[in-house]
């Protein structure tokens, strides 16, 4: 906007003419404030208007300077409240975005996914089920050996045993044997010197290799004699086989009575063992040898053929 004033217009005014100009320039003031405010808060989103002005003079001159009086003091302008703001309107909700559209080509990549995803928890399973198996197996080879060398271990504790006990049993056959050497020695000893005593009075033939002064045991043709006074005497129930063959030692007093008879050596079979005892029993007594003597203890061998 242009404004292009006189060179009289610009000239002061006249004395007593302040009244009015003041006035209506506290009006102005007070219209444009309130233009201003207006405008700040309603019309925000119009384009700013911008105004120009241009001052024009005939002939430029300063004037000098005058006793003027001074103008009297304006009144005071009243200060009117400002205008509270209007309350903005809430903000409308904002709607939520519109799902996107599936295409097809996605649809098929999601199901390859799936199936990648389920054929890669299918490997990891089938992964983690051997590796599984393989622990088990290992576990059971690692029990396995354990128990194969506890086996192992008492079978070597076996064996020690059977050993120590076989080099026991050695050491008393060992010491058995030597025993009865020692008892042989002392014999042949003692019958060697009872021969070398004996020969004095001895009443043995030439061809007498005893130690002692006299014969001792039975004749040669006693046993018939007492096999003789006991087969009789055999009674037994059923029929025997012949290889049977029982010994029994029978103790006599010294006029041939019967007091005690034992089995020495069994045929394995009870009941003919029963029945030679018996036969033993119905005897009685055995016959006196040629020396008029019986001899006691003496062993007697009945057979089921006597």
């Amino acid at each position: 906007m242009q404004v292009t004033a006189d060179a009289l217009d610009l000239k002061p005014p006249r004395s007593g003419r302040w009244t009015v100009p003041v006035g209506l320039a506290l009006v102005a003031h007070a219209l444009l404030m309130a233009a201003l405010t207006w405008g700040v808060h309603w019309k925000k989103d119009e384009e700013p208007v911008s105004f120009e002005a241009e001052l024009w003079s005939a002939v430029p001159r300063e004037a000098a300077p005058r006793a003027v009086q001074p103008p009297p003091p304006p009144p005071e302008p009243e200060v009117k409240p400002e205008p509270k703001p209007a309350p903005r309107p809430e903000p409308k909700p904002t709607p939520p975005p519109p799902e996107p559209v599936v295409k097809q080509a996605d649809i098929a990549t999601a199901q390859k996914k799936k199936l990648d995803e389920k054929k890669r928890e299918l490997e990891e399973k089938k992964a983690e089920e051997l590796k599984k198996k393989l622990a088990e197996k290992k576990q059971e080879a690692l029990e396995r050996k354990l128990e194969e060398k506890q086996l192992a271990d008492a079978k070597k504790k076996e064996d020690a045993k059977k050993l120590a006990e076989k080099k026991l049993q050695d050491q008393k056959l060992k010491a058995a044997e030597d025993l009865k050497a020692d008892r042989a020695a002392a014999a042949a000893r003692e019958d060697q010197m009872r021969r070398i005593m004996g020969q004095a009075g001895a009443s043995g033939g030439p061809e007498a290799r005893g130690a002692a002064q006299q014969s001792s045991g039975p004749s040669s043709g006693y046993g018939a004699r007492v096999a003789a006074r006991i087969r009789p005497n055999i009674r037994a129930a059923e029929d025997f086989p012949r290889s049977l063959r029982t010994e029994i030692e029978v103790r006599t007093t010294p006029d041939g009575t019967i007091i005690g008879r034992r089995v020495v050596d069994g045929s394995g079979n009870a009941a003919w063992d029963d029945a030679a005892l018996r036969a033993i029993d119905r005897t009685g007594s055995l016959p006196r040898d040629v020396d008029g003597r019986v001899p006691s203890p003496i062993i007697v061998v009945v057979r089921p053929t006597d």
